[in-house]
């Protein structure tokens, strides 16, 4: 009779031939949780600040609607009281905006910056591990060969 080959011992042997560098899978969840809280970071601070600038934006607002609740006699005195503001409604309003627009100009250039520093990390260590995973089969393909 003929004996039945062992595939479970060959796959066992082929696979030891290729280790799995588990410190690599630490290295890029460590990494990819640095840049997590990085973007955190960034948009934490950004949400500070505009709810900052809600805040007195509102503030601001209520203090304007003061002189507007102010009785007058005069529908002129009326008049003007709600035209000015309406005026400064419009002004104050065109500012905050322009504060909100520099704060998400803030986060977009962050993200920006923290995408890039991310790439350029990949790229390095997919760069290093290309060049371990080269040399680690390079030596079992010479090891099988002899």
């Amino acid at each position: 009779m003929t004996n039945t080959p062992d595939f479970t011992a060959m796959f066992k042997d082929m696979f030891a031939q290729f280790p799995v560098d588990t410190k690599s899978m630490e290295d890029a969840f460590k990494n990819t949780a640095a840049l997590t809280e990085k973007f955190s970071a960034v948009a934490l601070d950004a949400a500070s600040k505009s709810t900052d600038l809600s805040s007195a934006w509102t503030k601001s607002t209520l203090d304007k609607m003061t002189d507007l609740s102010k009785t007058n006699t005069d529908p002129a005195d009326a008049g003007k009281a709600v035209t000015d503001f309406a005026s400064a409604s419009a002004e104050s309003a065109a500012e905050h905006m322009a504060a909100f627009a520099e704060i998400a100009k803030k986060v977009q250039l962050d993200t920006v910056e923290l995408m890039m520093a991310a790439g350029k990390d990949l790229s390095d260590e997919a760069t290093a591990a290309v060049k371990t995973a080269t040399t680690e089969a390079t030596k079992a393909a010479k090891k099988a060969a002899a």
